[in-house]
């Protein structure tokens, strides 16, 4: 007999059904929006505007504080609003819009890890040589390759879940549409659906994750031959990458380099990596980088005086 998809909406759990633990989380999650999408788009703003940060390291960390503005945008709002409504759905197009907008983001993002921390390889290991390798075309190049790869992973995801039949129920005890979730409300046999999303993942999570903490090893071994300035200068940038790396990359595998199961933790995890790293992530690079420290204030300088010339004419 023919499967039929008579699902056209889901219901999410969310996060919790007391209504006090929603006001609250509402609040803490809408604190948390502001930060990240002030922090991200700040930095894009700064490397946009500050000629002292013309450089690939900077032009790439502009296109992550983008990437993870553009990420959160993904989950924030639709958790948002469900913390203030009693009854929280989504339809299925929702859904698949959903799930592609969270993996062509966060698989940008892994590929993005990867070209900074080749960028901070060429820098540190190859200095004289920097400028040439790491031209302007050769930096969208790898600016290109990263977002084809992430829409090619994010595309395949989507194909995935379209082809499934579901049939119900429609509950999914999460507060987004995820893998596998989705795959566990499919009235079909998804193993091999699951088994080819965990190679997916295998290869973007945990490659990457082995290729980027290689590549900073070989970073690391070559402090040796630098002076103790240049050093201490290399050594804080690095830090703030390696420590964004483990952040990002530990969730990822947790979540998708695994058989097809689902766990109550998953949903915090969820939140850690879709809510709490954008956040973090500007936070992390503006502390640990006096030069963006330093144009930061410039420009908030900059428009804080322009406010007031304004306000002084009027």
């Amino acid at each position: 007999m023919e499967l039929r998809n008579n699902v056209t909406d889901f219901i999410l759990l969310g996060l919790t059904k007391d209504p006090a633990g929603q006001k609250a989380l509402f609040v803490m999650f809408l604190l948390i929006h502001i930060v990240t999408m002030v922090g991200n788009l700040l930095i894009v703003g700064t490397v946009i505007v500050s000629p002292s940060l013309d450089s690939p390291m900077y032009f790439f960390l502009a296109f992550l504080s983008f990437t993870d503005a553009v990420y959160s945008t993904a989950f924030s709002p639709k958790l948002l609003a469900d913390l203030l409504c009693s009854k929280r759905t989504i339809s299925l197009p929702a859904c698949l819009v959903q799930l592609f907008v969270e993996h062509l983001f966060g698989g940008g993002e892994a590929l993005l890890l990867m070209v900074m921390a080749y960028d901070r390889y060429v820098a540190i290991c190859k200095p004289l040589q920097y400028l040439t390798i790491m031209n302007h075309r050769v930096c969208i190049l790898l600016l290109v390759i990263s977002w084809t790869v992430g829409f090619t992973h994010s595309l395949a995801q989507v194909i995935f879940v379209y082809n499934l039949p579901f049939c119900g129920p429609n509950i999914i005890d999460h507060f987004a549409c995820d893998m596998y979730p989705l795959l566990g409300l499919a009235c079909a046999n998804t193993y091999w659906v699951g088994l080819t999303v965990v190679a997916n993942s295998v290869l973007i999570c945990l490659v990457g994750f082995v290729l980027l903490l290689f590549s900073y090893g070989i970073i690391l071994r070559s402090f040796k031959s630098h002076i103790q300035e240049g050093r201490r200068k290399a050594l804080s940038t690095c830090s703030s990458h390696i420590t964004v790396v483990v952040l990002y990359f530990v969730p990822c595998i947790f979540m998708y380099v695994r058989p097809l199961s689902n766990f109550t933790i998953d949903k915090f995890i969820t939140v850690f990596y879709s809510v709490f790293i954008p956040m973090l992530n500007p936070l992390i690079y503006a502390l640990r980088n006096s030069e963006i420290k330093s144009s930061m204030q410039k420009l908030l300088c900059r428009m804080l005086c322009t406010y007031r010339v304004k306000m002084f004419y009027c």
